[in-house]
């Protein structure tokens, strides 16, 4: 498959995401990160509580981040969120933090889909309306 297109999610940054040099502490960006998959995941019309309700979940089971400029307090900035590849048992997602045009982070995330028992469970049984959700998603 290829890429989806990029989804879009603005936020402009709060002081306690920064640390002592002014600049926002690197954790911050996963939690950015997540955010854009939980944004891009409603936006095709399926919460992440309704995965739940399913009984699904979703861990991060690989992250990658690499810096290239600091967001800053007050900064707004843009998360850029899109699914690279997903199968019956994975997804992996790729991120970009921008301030503008200015591309500040890249990287991504590798999941797994998991039942209530943290056992692997095939998304295109446990919930086949998200897995047809996720076939509808145009590519880039």
């Amino acid at each position: 498959m290829s890429p989806s297109p990029w989804f879009e999610f603005t936020i402009r940054v709060r002081y306690q995401e920064t640390d002592q040099m002014g600049v926002v502490y690197h954790a911050n960006y996963l939690n950015w990160f997540e955010i854009g998959r939980t944004e891009l995941i409603r936006s095709l019309g399926m919460p992440y509580q309704t995965i739940e309700e399913c009984g699904l979940l979703l861990p991060v089971i690989d992250a990658e981040l690499k810096f290239r400029q600091p967001a800053k307090y007050d900064d707004i900035v843009t998360i850029r969120t899109r699914v690279e590849e997903y199968t019956h048992l994975r997804m992996r997602f790729a991120s970009e933090i921008r301030r503008g045009e200015e591309l500040l982070v890249t990287g991504g995330t590798r999941h797994i889909w998991l039942n209530r028992d943290w056992k692997p469970t095939r998304i295109d049984k446990a919930a086949p309306e998200l897995y047809k959700l996720l076939q509808k998603l145009p590519e880039a």
